[in-house]
């Protein structure tokens, strides 16, 4: 199976995920003879899964059932094993766009992590574009090459195990676009620069702390970088709700035609219902907070 291509069938060796709800999934590796516990039982490789159509509802052995979901890099980001700190959708489609992004666009990264953004540049770039990716880290360099064999995108990335901000990305004027997720990307710049084409690139940086991005937006400056600028997203997910809501009573209406001199106005009976339903956005008690500062700069041409 490939991250690229979808296809119908289920076939042993490819990463699925069982899907039990919207907030409960995970990824399974399909291999015949193989089992897999859920909280509604056990599904077999064997029988239930493989030759079976990707999305097919499974019936698990205490009765139970789950759907098998083809991998994309959007459900990969919220299943995927966890080595670093990840970014998810919210974050990488701000950095796809503001990069311009494309297929043939060729993309330099630090560091790699878990993989996340690195499956849904590969996915964007696909299928003549390239991704260089540079990790300090010597087991996750080579668990992250593992999962792009594994996933068939291996063709289109270029893992490296090296100190960015000493020895660079290993690649000169040949990128449209580079991103910098590493604890001082202020040191990486000069290499940043050096690794975007000649005729300019963009160039995004993301970290936690706002002195992180003070000290990396004067690194920008000071390598003739322009349109440097610095956002943060916030994302808040309103449930839709529906909600019954008491109408406030303000008494009997009069006639407006009536002679309030003397005669008592006539009296119209109320005929409104006492609560109303409908549907409402509901926003939750708790949510999600600060996850980082997304920097974004353009080389200069002059």
């Amino acid at each position: 199976m490939s991250f690229l291509e979808y296809k119908e069938l289920i076939e042993d060796g490819d990463t699925a995920i069982v899907f039990l709800g919207h907030d409960y999934m995970f990824p399974v590796t399909i291999q015949h003879g193989s089992q897999t516990q859920t909280k509604y039982g056990v599904i077999r490789h064997s029988t239930d899964l493989i030759g079976k159509p990707y999305g097919s509802k499974v019936t698990c052995s205490k009765g139970g059932w789950v759907h098998i979901l083809y991998p994309t890099p959007e459900l990969w980001t919220v299943n995927l094993p966890h080595r670093t700190q990840i970014l998810y959708s919210t974050d990488i489609s701000m950095i796809t766009m503001m990069l311009e992004l494309k297929p043939g666009s060729v993309v330099c990264e630090s560091g790699t992590g878990s993989g996340s953004l690195s499956h849904a540049i590969i996915r964007t770039v696909a299928p003549t574009g390239h991704l260089y990716t540079v990790e300090f880290h010597q087991q996750r360099a080579e668990k992250a090459m593992e999962e792009f064999r594994q996933h068939k995108v291996d063709h289109l990335v270029t893992v490296k195990n090296q100190d960015v901000c000493k020895n660079g990305f290993g690649v000169s004027h040949i990128a449209d676009a580079v991103f910098l997720d590493i604890p001082s990307p202020w040191e990486a710049i000069g290499h940043a620069k050096d690794a975007l084409k000649i005729e300019g690139g963009r160039i995004c940086s993301f970290s936690p702390c706002i002195e992180q991005v003070q000290r990396t937006c004067l690194a920008l400056e000071e390598h003739g970088f322009t349109e440097i600028n610095t956002l943060e997203i916030l994302l808040r997910i309103y449930d839709v709700r529906t909600v019954t809501m008491q109408i406030p009573d303000f008494g009997k209406a009069t006639d407006e035609g009536s002679s309030e001199s003397g005669d008592t106005a006539k009296q119209i009976p109320a005929s409104q219902p006492s609560s109303a339903v409908f549907k409402s956005g509901i926003s939750p008690k708790e949510s999600v907070g600060h996850t980082g500062y997304l920097t974004f700069a353009t080389k200069s041409l002059f």
